[in-house]
C-alpha cells in the first residue's frame, strides 16, 4: 500500500474476503479435522478480521466467524445435546504486552486477584457431566450450544473416571488429546497398510472421539485434560470446587482426575516466566499445545471480564510465534507419487530441532512455490513447523542467485512429464511408470472398474514385485502361467490361484465403459466412462475419435478430450489395447435395457446407508434411468439421495436448498414413468 490508507471500497473487500476464508477454514477445522494452512496463518486471519470490525462495526456481516463457536454438530456422530454451561472459546492474544494489559485490567477492580497460567492443550474440548459421583454424559463442543453425545467413547479413553469422589452435581470441561508416541504408532500402521497417515495428533483425535464404534475409539488410545469446574452443586464441597480455581483442580486430582499442567501466579513476572517457562519447553512434552492460558484465579471474579458472545469469561490464551530455524538445502528429492504427481522434497544438509523434534527435509510442493520462495541448492532457508507438525519452508534468507527447475522427464521412468491444466503440478501420465504400477493396476481391477473381485492390491503388488505384471492388459495373461504360480504359491496354492484366474476370465465380459474407466485416463471416472461410450460401438470407434467428436459428447469439456487424445496417442497404449482384444476381453458398448429416461438430465449425489439398496445398486438404478451420479454436492445437484447417518453432503444439501430425497421417494419418482 505505500504507507497510504487504503480505499474504503478496497478494505471493504477485504473483509468480505476475510470472512470467507475464516468460515472456510474453520469449517476446515472443526467439521473436517483437516486445514490447508497453519495456526498461526489462521490467527493472524481472525485478528485481522477482528480488527477491520472493530474500526468499522457497520460492516459486520451475519455470517462473520467472530460471533461463532466451534462447528456444526455431526449428526451422524451422536445424539445432539444442549449444554446446560456454554461451552465457549477463548479470546487469543499474540504479544505479552497485550497479556499484561488484560492483567492489569484485571487487577485495577480486584487488587487480591491472583492468576493460573496452564498449557493449552492442542485437541478438541469435551465437558463431563457427574451426578452423584457417576458419569452421565460427556459432550463435544459443537457450536458452543450444542454438541455432541459422545459417552460411549468418552469411558474408553483412560483419563475419564467413570466414578469420582465428590458428591452431588459436578460439571467438568477439559481437552481431548493424542500423544506424539500413539499418534505415531497410528500412523506407522497405515504406512504398513499402504494407506495415507493422518496429518496431525488434533485432527486424528477430533474424528477419533466422532467414531461410532467405541472400539476404534480405545484403540487409538486418546487422552484427556480437565482444565475448568464448570459447575457443582448439590454436594458438601460444590462451594469449594466454584471458589478458587487450582484448589478446585488440586481436590479433582486427589479424585484420581488427570488436570491440566498449571501455575499459580500473582505478580507480572511470576505470569510472564510461566509462559516463558511452559513455551520453551514445548517441544519436550508428549503432546501438542498451541499456547498458554491465564485464567482468573477466583472464580467469583471471572463475571466481571466478559470477552463477548463467542469467548468464555475470566481468561485469555497467549498465541506462541511458530518456532523458526535456518537450514541448507543440500539436495532436491523428486518422488513420484502413486497418482503420477512430482512431488519435489528440500533434503536439509544438517538436520535442525524443531518443537522437540528433528526436521531433515520439508516440501517443496511444485514448481510455483519453488520459484515463488527462490529456492535452490545451497540456499539457506528459513524453516517452522505449520500446527507444530508439519515442516514448512518460511522464505530464502540467503539465495544462490538461481531458481531450482524440475526436470521435464520422470525421475523413475524417463518418461515425459506434463504439467496439470490449470494447476502448478507436473505428472507422468506413463500407466506403466513402476512408482504408479500398484495403484493404477490395483485401480483397473477395483469395484469402480473391472471388478476382479479376488485379484486385491495384495496379490497385485507380489505380482508386480515378482515380475509378472507391467501393465493392465498382463492381468489377461496369467493364466498363461498358472503352473508356475501355483508352484511359487504367490497369490496361494491352487485354489486360491484359480479363484483368481476365474474372477480374471469373467471379468473378460464387462462393458467396455468398466475397461475404459479402468484405464485411469485424466478427467474419465466411471460416470464420464458410460456417458463416452453411449457415443460409441466399441472402443475402435474411440480410439477413431478426434477433438471434435469428443467435445460434442455431454459432459466432455476441452481438457478431458485432450486427456483421452493423449492418452491414445501413445504406440505403448495403443499396443496394450490390442493386448486386450487378442485376449478376447469385450471392447463392445453395452446396450442400455429396461430402462426410462425419467431421470434424464437430473444429478444426484448419494449420501448415507440407505434401507435396502446398496450404493453402487442406487447409482446403476438411478443410470438405467438416464440420471447421473456425481460424488459431491454443488449447486448444479439436482437432488441428494440420503440415508441413515447421513453427514457433510446433506449438510451441504439443505444449505443450497437442494431437494433431500429417501430410498423410498426414488423408487415412488421411478414408479411413475
Amino acid at each position: 500500500m505505500n504507507g497510504k490508507t487504503p480505499k474504503k471500497e478496497q478494505t471493504k473487500e477485504r473483509y468480505d474476503e476475510l470472512v470467507k476464508l475464516v468460515n472456510h477454514y474453520n469449517k476446515q477445522y472443526h467439521e473436517d479435522n483437516a486445514s490447508d494452512i497453519s495456526d498461526y496463518e489462521f490467527d493472524m486471519l481472525n485478528l485481522e478480521l477482528r480488527k477491520l470490525e472493530e474500526e468499522h462495526p457497520d460492516w459486520r456481516t451475519a455470517d462473520s466467524p467472530t460471533g461463532k463457536v466451534g462447528g456444526a454438530v455431526k449428526r451422524e456422530s451422536g445424539v445432539s445435546v444442549a449444554h446446560r454451561v456454554p461451552m465457549l472459546s477463548i479470546q487469543d492474544v499474540f504479544s505479552k504486552e497485550e497479556v499484561l494489559a488484560w492483567v492489569h485490567e484485571v487487577r485495577e477492580r480486584h487488587a487480591d486477584v491472583l492468576f493460573s497460567v496452564e498449557h493449552k492443550i492442542d485437541g478438541l474440548s469435551m465437558t463431563l457431566r457427574y451426578e452423584s459421583g457417576a458419569l452421565t454424559l460427556a459432550e463435544t463442543r459443537g457450536n458452543g450450544l450444542i454438541g455432541e453425545d459422545v459417552t460411549l467413547n468418552a469411558r474408553v479413553i483412560p483419563d475419564v473416571r467413570e466414578q469420582i469422589d465428590v458428591e452431588g452435581y459436578v460439571e467438568l470441561r477439559g481437552e481431548v488429546y493424542m500423544t506424539h508416541a500413539d499418534f505415531e504408532r497410528y500412523n506407522e500402521e497405515l504406512l504398513q497398510a499402504g494407506k495415507q497417515p493422518a496429518a496431525n495428533p488434533r485432527n486424528l483425535a477430533a474424528g477419533t472421539l466422532r467414531q461410532l464404534d467405541p472400539s476404534v475409539t480405545a484403540k487409538r488410545g486418546l487422552r484427556m485434560f480437565v482444565f475448568n469446574v464448570q459447575d457443582a452443586s448439590g454436594g458438601p464441597e460444590s462451594g469449594t470446587l466454584m471458589e478458587a480455581h487450582t484448589q478446585a483442580l488440586a481436590r479433582l486430582k486427589k479424585a484420581g482426575i488427570a488436570v491440566v499442567p498449571h501455575y499459580l501466579c500473582r505478580t507480572d513476572e511470576e505470569i510472564l516466566a510461566a509462559i516463558d517457562e511452559i513455551g520453551e519447553a514445548r517441544g519436550e512434552y508428549a503432546y501438542d499445545i498451541d499456547g498458554a492460558v491465564v485464567k482468573i484465579e477466583q472464580i467469583a471474579y471471572r463475571s466481571d471480564f466478559p470477552a463477548g458472545s463467542k469467548y468464555s469469561a475470566g481468561h485469555i490464551a497467549y498465541k506462541y510465534p511458530p518456532e523458526e530455524k535456518e537450514a541448507v538445502i543440500g539436495e532436491i528429492e523428486l518422488t513420484v507419487g502413486r497418482t503420477g504427481k512430482i512431488a519435489p522434497t528440500a533434503i536439509f544438509r544438517e538436520p535442525v530441532r524443531l518443537c522437540g523434534t528433528w526436521v531433515s527435509r520439508a516440501t517443496l510442493h511444485n514448481q510455483d512455490y519453488i520459484d515463488k520462495l527462490g529456492i535452490d541448492l545451497g540456499a539457506s532457508v528459513l524453516v517452522y513447523k505449520s500446527g507444530e507438525i508439519i515442516p514448512r519452508i518460511k522464505q530464502v534468507v540467503r539465495s544462490t542467485g538461481s531458481v531450482f527447475r524440475i526436470p521435464k522427464v520422470c525421475p523413475v521412468c524417463g518418461e515425459e512429464i506434463i504439467q496439470e491444466s490449470d494447476t502448478a503440478d507436473y505428472k507422468c501420465i506413463n500407466p506403466s511408470c513402476p512408482a504408479q504400477l500398484l495403484r493404477t493396476i490395483a485401480y483397473f481391477a477395483g469395484r469402480d472398474a473391472m471388478d476382479i473381485k479376488a485379484l486385491g492390491e495384495s496379490y497385485v503388488k507380489i505380482l508386480i514385485d515378482e515380475g509378472y505384471l507391467h501393465d493392465y492388459a498382463d492381468i489377461y495373461y496369467l493364466k498363461d502361467r498358472r503352473e508356475e504360480l501355483i508352484e511359487r504359491k504367490l497369490v496361494g496354492k491352487e485354489k486360491n490361484t484359480d479363484r483368481i484366474l476365474k474372477a480374471i476370465e469373467e471379468s473378460k465380459s464387462n462393458s467396455a465403459d468398466q475397461l475404459l474407466t479402468g484405464l485411469g485416463i485424466d478427467n474419465v471416472g466411471k460416470t464420464t466412462a458410460k456417458g463416452i461410450m453411449k457415443h460409441f460401438a466399441d472402443m475402435d470407434e474411440l480410439l477413431a475419435a478426434d477433438y471434435e467428436t469428443l467435445t460434442s459428447i455431454p459432459d466432455v469439456g476441452p481438457t478431458t478430450a485432450q486427456s483421452i487424445l493423449s492418452f491414445f496417442e501413445k504406440e505403448a497404449n495403443r499396443h496394450m489395447i490390442g493386448r486386450f482384444r487378442a485376449a478376447g476381453v469385450n471392447m463392445s458398448s453395452a446396450k442400455e435395457e429396461g430402462g426410462s429416461t425419467r431421470l434424464s438430465g437430473r444429478t444426484f449425489v448419494i449420501t448415507g446407508t440407505l434401507p435396502t439398496l446398496e450404493r453402487k445398486q442406487a447409482q446403476e438404478l438411478i443410470e438405467k434411468h438416464g440420471g447421473k451420479v456425481t460424488g459431491s454436492v454443488s449447486k448444479k445437484t439436482d437432488y441428494v439421495l440420503a440415508g441413515e447417518a447421513a453427514g457433510s453432503k446433506l449438510t451441504k444439501a439443505n444449505e443450497l436448498g437442494i431437494p433431500v430425497l429417501s430410498e423410498a421417494e426414488l423408487l415412488g419418482m421411478l414408479a411413475e414413468s
